[in-house]
C-alpha cells in the first residue's frame, strides 16, 4: 500500500514536503500476448486534494488508520482526486499536522480517530471555507454538549451492534466459562465496543442459563481494564497474559495496533483465542502468522465512509450531517469466522444470524452510554 507520510519539523518545511508530494498516478497500460489494454480511465478531478491525518497508530496499525487511509486510496484512484497524507508519531504532531494540510491547499481534510477531535474541530472553526471530517468522534465545547460545524462531518459508527453478536460468540464458544476485554483509553469509540461485547454474553447466558463470565469492563460502572495507549504491544501482552492467567480463552482488545500483544500471548497458550476490531484481522498481513487465533473481527467500514464523504465533496455535495454506520446500512459487522468456520455450531451461527436480522429490523436495540 502506498503511504506519502509528512514529518512536520516546522510548518514551511512540512508545507514544502505536501507540495511536493501526493499527485494522482497516471493511468497505466497493461500489455499482454501482443495485445495492449489500457486500464479504464478514472474522472479528472485532481484539483480536488483529499488529506488525511492519522493518529498516533499509523497508516499500519491493521485497524481504523489503515482502513481510513484504504478510503483515501480508493478516491485517488476511482475519483482522479489528488491525495495528500500525514502521519502523527505522536499527539504532539496532531495540530502542525493539520496546519500543513491547510497551508498545502487541502479541499478536504480527514482525521481519523478521536484523538483529533479537538485538532479537526480547531482547524475547522479557524478555516471556515474548508471542509473537515472525523472518524470516530462528534465536535463538542468544554462542557461536552455537542457541537455541530457547518463544514466538518463526523463520521461515528454504532459497534455496540457488531460488538453484541461478537459477545454473543464469545459466549457460545468459550471453554472456560470466561471471557476478557480491554481498551487502550476509555475514549467512546472504544469503550462502545465493550458495552456490545458485555451485553451479547449476557444475551447468551439469559438464551442458554449459563454463566460466562467477562473480566476486564463493567458497563455499568463504565469502568474497566485500559492499557494506557494504542501503540505498546507490550501493554497488550502483559493485560492478556494476566486474563489467560485468570481463566479468560477469549480475548476482545480495544486498542489499535496494542492487539497484536494480545494474539502474541494467546499464541503462546493452547485454546486461547483473540477477536480483532476494526478490519478483518485475518485479513491483516502483519497478523499472518497468528490467523488460526482469530476467532472473529468486529468490523468498521471506516473506508467505505471516508470514500463517501470524499465523493459528496468532490460532487459539490459535502455535508456536515454526521455519517453512522450501523448493522442495516452495513457500516459495522461480523467479520467471517474463517479459521474457525467448522468449530462455531451451526445452531450458534443460527442464532447470531437471527439477532442480527432483530437488530437490522428494530427489534432488539442494543444500547451504548457512547452511542449516537
Amino acid at each position: 500500500m502506498k503511504k506519502p507520510i509528512y514529518a512536520v519539523a516546522t510548518l514551511a518545511v512540512a508545507a514544502l514536503t505536501l507540495a511536493a508530494c501526493g499527485a494522482a498516478p497516471e493511468d497505466e497500460e497493461t500489455t499482454g500476448g501482443g495485445d495492449t489494454e489500457t486500464t479504464a480511465q478514472a474522472p479528472d478531478n485532481s484539483d480536488f486534494i483529499g488529506c488525511m491525518i492519522s493518529d498516533e497508530g499509523g497508516f499500519d496499525d491493521a485497524s481504523f488508520n489503515e482502513s481510513g487511509f484504504e478510503g483515501l486510496e480508493r478516491a485517488e484512484t476511482e475519483l482522479g482526486i489528488t491525495i495528500r497524507s500525514a502521519e502523527s508519531t505522536d499527539p504532539g504532531a496532531y495540530a502542525g499536522n493539520a496546519e500543513a494540510m491547510v497551508q498545502a491547499g487541502c479541499s478536504l481534510i480527514i482525521g481519523v480517530g478521536f484523538a483529533l477531535e479537538d485538532t479537526i474541530q480547531a482547524a475547522a472553526e479557524a478555516n471556515e471555507d474548508l471542509h473537515f471530517a472525523l472518524v470516530d468522534s462528534a465536535f463538542s465545547a468544554p462542557d461536552f454538549s455537542p457541537v455541530e460545524l457547518p463544514n466538518a462531518k463526523p463520521l461515528l459508527f454504532n459497534t455496540q451492534e457488531a460488538a453484541f453478536l461478537a459477545g454473543y460468540l464469545a459466549g457460545g464458544m468459550t471453554q472456560t466459562g470466561t471471557v476478557a476485554t480491554y481498551g487502550g483509553q476509555a475514549f467512546p469509540s472504544v469503550t462502545i465496543f465493550m458495552d456490545g461485547f458485555v451485553d451479547g454474553v449476557a444475551a447468551y447466558n439469559e438464551a442458554h442459563g449459563t454463566d460466562v463470565q467477562v473480566l476486564g469492563w463493567d458497563k455499568d460502572a463504565q469502568d474497566g481494564s485500559m492499557t494506557g495507549d494504542f501503540t505498546n504491544t507490550e501493554n497488550g501482552y502483559n493485560t492478556t497474559q494476566q486474563f489467560i492467567a485468570a481463566g479468560a480463552d477469549i480475548i476482545l482488545p480495544v486498542a489499535g495496533p496494542v492487539g497484536a500483544g494480545s494474539l502474541s500471548a494467546a499464541s503462546e497458550h493452547e485454546g486461547v483465542s483473540v477477536i480483532w476490531v476494526d478490519s478483518d484481522g485475518f485479513e491483516q498481513e502483519s497478523n499472518a502468522e497468528y490467523q488460526d487465533l482469530i476467532l472473529t473481527s468486529v468490523i468498521k467500514l471506516i473506508g467505505n465512509s471516508v470514500f463517501d464523504t470524499i465523493d459528496a465533496a468532490v460532487a459539490g455535495d459535502f455535508d456536515p450531517t454526521p455519517y453512522v454506520g450501523t448493522l442495516e446500512n452495513g457500516g459495522v459487522d461480523l467479520a467471517p469466522y474463517h479459521s474457525f468456520e467448522d468449530q462455531v455450531p451451526a445452531e450458534l451461527q443460527t442464532e447470531i444470524e437471527d439477532l442480527r436480522e432483530q437488530i437490522i429490523a428494530g427489534d432488539l436495540v442494543i444500547e451504548s452510554p457512547s452511542a449516537n
